[in-house]
C-alpha cells in the first residue's frame, strides 16, 4: 500500500467515525442533562410534599419515612429512564426489581407487617408519647412509637420494646386519655360493724386525700355480704397521674379509719348444720 492510499484510508475512517463519535457525545451530554432535571425535579417534588405534610400536622417519624421511600423510587425510575435513553432493554431491570420486592417482601414478612401496623398507629393515633397505657400485655408509659416497634417503661422502669403488629393486634387501653380515672378498693366489714356508719367515714375521709377529685364524688357502697361480714366498695377518682398515690391513701385511710372507729377485725363464720339421719 502507497502512501497515498494510507492517508487515504485514514481519511476515510476518521470520516466513519466521527459522526458516531459526535452522536455518543450528543447522547451522553443528553443524559447528563437528563439525569440533572431528574434530579432536580425530584428534589422540588420533595419539598413540595414535606410542605405539604408540615401544613397537615404529620407526624415527623412518618414525613421522613415516605419521602426517603419515594426518593428511592423515583431515583430507580430516573436511572431505569436513563438506560432506556441509551436503548438498553429495560424490562429485564423492571423485571428483576419486581422479583427482588417479592422475595424481600416474603422473607421480611413480620418485619413489613410490623411497618405495616406502625404506620398505621403514627396515623390513627390510638396513644401518644408520654401516655400510660396498656398493649399486648405490658402496662406503662410510651416513650417512642417507631416504625416497627414501640417502647413501653413499665412502672417497675423496665423498657420494653413491643412489635407494632402485636399492638395493633390486640386491645389498646390508653389511661391517659380520660380526664379521670376511678381507683378500685374493697373495705371488709365484720358482721357487728353498722355498714352505714362505715361508709359516712369513709367517704368523708376520701374527699380530703389530695388529688382526688369532687366530680364524680367519690363512691363508698356495699359491694357483697360474705362469711366475714359485709364487703363495701371503696371507688375515688382521680387523674392517672395520680392514681398510685390516690390507691395507697385509700388503703391507709380505711386502715386509719377502722382502727379509730373501734371496729373489730372480721372473722369467717362457719354455719354447721345437723344433717338427719
Amino acid at each position: 500500500m502507497n502512501p497515498e492510499q494510507y492517508i487515504d484510508n485514514i481519511t476515510k475512517t476518521g470520516h466513519n467515525i466521527l459522526p458516531q463519535l459526535t452522536s455518543v457525545g450528543l447522547k451522553i451530554i443528553g443524559a447528563l442533562f437528563l439525569f440533572i432535571i431528574g434530579r432536580w425535579l425530584i428534589k422540588v417534588a420533595l419539598r413540595m410534599m414535606d410542605a405539604a405534610f408540615n401544613r397537615q400536622h404529620f407526624d415527623k417519624t412518618l414525613i421522613n419515612y415516605i419521602n426517603s421511600a419515594i426518593s428511592v423510587g423515583l431515583n430507580i425510575i430516573l436511572m431505569i429512564a436513563l438506560l432506556g435513553y441509551f436503548g438498553i432493554e429495560t424490562s429485564s431491570f423492571a423485571a428483576l426489581i419486581a422479583a427482588m420486592g417479592i422475595a424481600i417482601g416474603a422473607a421480611w414478612a413480620g418485619l413489613l407487617a410490623n411497618f405495616a401496623a406502625g404506620l398505621f398507629l403514627i396515623v390513627l393515633r390510638p396513644f401518644k408519647v408520654g401516655d400510660m397505657v396498656s398493649v399486648a400485655g405490658v402496662t406503662g408509659k410510651a416513650q417512642e412509637i417507631g416504625l416497627f416497634a414501640s417502647a413501653i417503661n413499665t412502672s417497675d422502669n423496665i423498657l420494653t420494646l413491643v412489635g407494632n403488629n402485636k399492638i395493633f393486634s390486640d386491645n389498646i387501653q390508653n389511661f391517659t386519655n380520660n380526664p379521670y380515672r376511678r381507683v378500685e378498693r374493697t373495705a371488709q366489714l365484720a358482721h357487728s360493724v353498722d355498714a352505714n356508719d362505715a361508709i359516712a367515714r369513709l367517704k368523708a375521709g376520701l374527699r380530703q386525700i389530695p388529688n382526688v377529685i369532687g366530680e364524680p364524688a367519690p363512691q363508698v357502697e356495699i359491694l357483697d355480704f360474705n362469711a366475714s361480714g359485709t364487703l363495701l366498695a371503696v371507688r375515688p377518682f382521680c387523674h392517672n397521674d395520680h392514681y398510685w398515690q390516690v390507691y395507697f391513701d385509700t388503703n391507709q385511710l380505711i386502715a386509719k379509719e377502722f382502727a379509730s372507729a373501734g371496729y373489730p377485725v372480721p372473722e369467717q363464720r362457719m354455719v354447721m348444720r345437723q344433717l338427719d339421719n
